[in-house]
């Protein structure tokens, strides 16, 4: 399933995304982009990283989503499912160490698919192996 996403997928944004070079959502970010998808970001304090376009909220983005890959902690994901079904995401993929249960439910309700404590790079190396 990941793999099929992966393929029809072309726009990415990274909510989380971070200038901090020991973070891993810059790295991940960068390393999409460079696989050819068309990758934004979202953070309140930071406009752009390494020619990433970076939003300062998921409803700033004006163009639709694909694949929304989440880079903050299980605790506030609860915090993000309003502006998540607001924005309709294809699918919502939450990052290695990154889960919560209860919260996504509301999404995979209205049809979106969710990928839980996944990392997105691992899986697109090994579709494309």
């Amino acid at each position: 399933m990941t793999c099929e996403i992966l393929k029809t997928s072309k726009k990415i944004c990274v909510l989380g995304i971070s200038n901090r070079p020991d973070r891993d959502s810059g790295r991940i970010a960068l390393f999409l982009k460079d696989k050819g998808y068309s990758v934004t970001g979202v953070h309140p304090s930071i406009n752009e990283y390494e020619g990433i376009k970076v939003y300062q909220r998921l409803q700033d983005v004006p163009h639709d989503i694909d694949i929304l890959d989440v880079f903050i902690s299980s605790d506030k994901i609860p915090g993000i499912i309003d502006e998540v079904l607001e924005i309709n995401p294809k699918v919502v993929w939450l990052q290695l160490g990154i889960r919560n249960d209860e919260a996504v439910k509301p999404l995979i309700e209205k049809g979106i698919t969710v990928i839980q404590d996944e990392c997105i790079a691992i899986h697109y190396r090994m579709c494309n192996h």
